[in-house]
């Protein structure tokens, strides 16, 4: 018998859709309270096993406010969304909850949710420890044969949390610094599926020229535009059965972040210049070494689009937070390397580890991989005495780096604050249109050209 849910939501029309969504799956709704008093009050008479609360309630106490207090009674929570500022998303985090769902809800992405939560909570550290050793000895040889080396709590968490999710089809966001090993795990989430024997198609969005990213995840008919010279298929047919690695997908500019959301929903896609769209049959697993709740805040990425990518986040720690794992890492590519050059094993002396071990690593594991690569090349003898680290680099994280707006994220931002000086008027007297000195259906062109929805004309904070 699946468990009972409590839906903590404001709005009736969206708390009754959830109890049908529900029901239909053949879960209890236990109830529906509109504030965090009135859920307080009915989990105090009838204990919930999953509670899904709106962020934004009516009353005193928030969402999160709601939230702190399931933690502390062991109640596992999911919250609800259709718009937050990077302030309420960092609280929200803060409370550990098994999952996001952003509004307006799709009945499978519910349902997807809630069963990853229900295996989260039900394999929570608690349970995991109870037989972690088991599930070590299980996947430790195929970590080391992708590259995958560690031992330190935080690696081995994310891992749980892989085999959790590797067998399903939920689209999985892999976040981490530059240099962490977002690719390796990738690869592992695709071996491990039912999709491994089809083809798992790599795709970095930062590398593709802005004109030309439709037509290379998509695909073009033969005459579609000047240089079409025949019909191309694009990375999501080529994946087709099998899974897609969208890397460094905060560089995806804003329109085409509204092109994939469309993918993400409705499972098709339609090559330029066709006439008809098609289906589409692959797993999304993205990347980012960029900060994407800091992007949503400051209206570079849409929130829809995260919430979308985001359905089972997986982050990979900085080889400096794992330091532990660091001579384990060290003896694996000392032995890749000396095998790929055809010379025997060589060994750093214990000053040479304790210094690795110091370094802070800016570069992460790839970093240390090229170090002992070109160490290997330099050594004489069977053991390395001494190693030369970089200068000393302020670390500096990558989420945190500024860097220079394109002109349509620049634009974009300045549409925006345009249309919440004019609450949302685009024609009129004092409208956003005579205020830009634009037309007003070629404003609305750049509206829908940039992605511009009306949540994001709320004021921010």
């Amino acid at each position: 018998m699946k468990e009972k849910i409590l839906i903590v939501e404001d709005i009736f029309i969206e708390a009754n859709n959830l109890q049908m969504i529900m029901e239909r799956a053949g879960y209890t709704v236990s109830g529906i309270a509109a504030s965090a008093e009135m859920a307080l009050q009915m989990i105090g008479q009838n204990r919930p096993d999953f509670v899904l609360i709106d962020i934004y309630l009516k009353g005193k106490l928030t969402g999160i406010d709601l939230a702190k207090q399931l933690r502390q009674q062991h109640i596992a929570f999911i919250y609800l969304s259709a718009y937050s500022t990077k302030q309420i998303l960092d609280e929200a985090k803060a409370t550990f909850p098994y999952g996001f769902l952003v509004k307006p809800f799709r009945e499978r992405e519910v349902l997807i949710t809630l069963e990853i939560a229900r295996y989260l909570h039900a394999n929570s550290l608690e349970a995991v420890m109870r037989n972690r050793d088991t599930k070590e000895r299980e996947i430790q040889p195929m970590l080391r044969r992708y590259g995958i080396i560690g031992e330190s709590q935080r690696l081995q968490q994310t891992m749980q949390h892989l085999s959790v999710v590797a067998p399903s089809d939920t689209s999985v966001l892999i976040t981490g610094e530059s240099g962490t090993g977002k690719e390796k795990i990738a690869d592992l989430i695709h071996r491990l599926s039912g999709r491994a024997s089809k083809p798992l198609i790599k795709v970095n969005c930062a590398a593709m020229p802005a004109e030309l990213i439709e037509s290379l995840l998509f695909g073009h008919e033969k005459g579609a535009f000047s240089g079409a010279l025949e019909r191309h298929i694009g990375k999501f047919e080529q994946a087709s059965g099998g899974s897609i690695f969208l890397d460094e997908i905060g560089e995806m500019p804003v329109d085409m972040q509204v092109k994939l959301l469309r993918v993400l929903q409705e499972k098709e896609i339609e090559r330029i210049g066709a006439m008809h769209s098609q289906k589409v049959d692959v797993r999304i697993i993205s990347a980012t070494s960029r900060n994407l709740e800091k992007e949503v805040a400051d209206g570079r990425f849409r929130m829809d689009f995260y919430y979308r990518l985001n359905v089972f986040p997986l982050h990979l720690p900085p080889l400096r937070e794992r330091r532990e794992d660091i001579p384990a890492l060290v003896d694996y590519f000392l032995e890749m390397h000396c095998r790929n050059i055809g010379r025997p094993l060589v060994t750093v002396t214990r000053r040479v580890m304790d210094s690795l071990i110091l370094y802070s690593w800016p570069g992460n594991i790839r970093e240390l991989e090229h170090l002992i690569e070109r160490s290997v090349l330099l050594c004489e003898g069977p053991v390395i005495t001494q190693i030369t680290l970089p200068e000393k680099i302020e670390y500096v994280p990558v989420a945190q780096e500024e860097r220079v707006k394109t002109m349509q994220e620049n634009e974009r931002e300045h549409i925006i604050d345009v249309l919440r000086r004019c609450r949302g008027k685009i024609f009129g007297k004092g409208g956003a249109a005579e205020l830009l000195s634009m037309n007003v259906s070629t404003l609305n062109y750049r509206i829908r050209k940039l992605g511009i929805n009306k949540d994001e004309l709320r004021m921010p904070g």
